[in-house]
């Protein structure tokens, strides 16, 4: 083999495992755009978190989507923390599901209402005053609660610094002022009944 063909072969290697390496470092999202970063794109995105319980998340044709578990509660749990975001989050929901958007949540390893805020999804919370669109613990939902079971909605949730908003299918359901947290996890939540997600992005602020 001569020089030239030496060169050219391991030209050609360094090249490939140059473009291995980028497309394993861009892994972690579906697209990054500056701040901007898509987690949940239709079926894609599994890869971008880790599991904590024991729910049967699935990618379908559409969504990722869990219906059923052998622990009482499951999420998935980004491999990053946020601090200050615009999460923009299109779920569905069954009437009986028991589901939740954690965000800044402190312990990867263990998320509760306690160590997170919960921008709820219960329809059938027993005690409504925290249900689908309030933050457990924080805010209460609007009266009449709204109802997300049955249908497509969208979450818009913005932390910026202690400011806290939530909207839910364009309604501005909390507005207030929490410096409880200021940054960590995200976590989706099953709990109860089938929750999908088809579209998870976020962007720092």
């Amino acid at each position: 083999m001569i020089k030239g063909q030496v060169q050219v072969r391991i030209q050609t290697r360094c090249s490939l495992l140059l473009m291995v390496s980028l497309l394993s470092a861009g892994c972690a999202t579906l697209r990054h755009d500056g701040n901007t970063a898509l987690l949940i794109d239709g079926r894609n995105g599994l890869e971008n978190f880790d599991r904590v319980g024991e729910a049967n998340w699935q990618a379908t044709d559409t969504d990722i989507q869990a219906s059923k578990s052998s622990t009482t509660y499951a999420y998935l749990v980004t491999k990053s923390p946020y601090k200050n975001f615009r999460l923009t989050v299109e779920f569905w929901a069954s009437a009986d599901a028991n589901s939740g958007v954690f965000f800044r949540c402190q312990d990867p390893q263990n998320i509760t209402a306690e160590n997170c805020y919960e921008a709820n999804i219960f329809d059938q919370r027993p005690d409504p005053s925290y249900g689908t669109g309030g933050i457990v613990l924080i805010a209460k939902s609007p009266v009449p609660m709204p109802k997300a079971g049955g249908r497509w909605n969208t979450y818009e949730i913005t932390a910026d610094g202690p400011r806290l908003t939530l909207k839910l299918n364009g309604d501005t359901t909390v507005n207030i002022e929490n410096s409880k947290l200021a940054e960590g996890f995200l976590a989706l939540q099953w709990g109860g009944g089938t929750v999908k997600f088809r579209k998870l992005e976020i962007k720092r602020l």
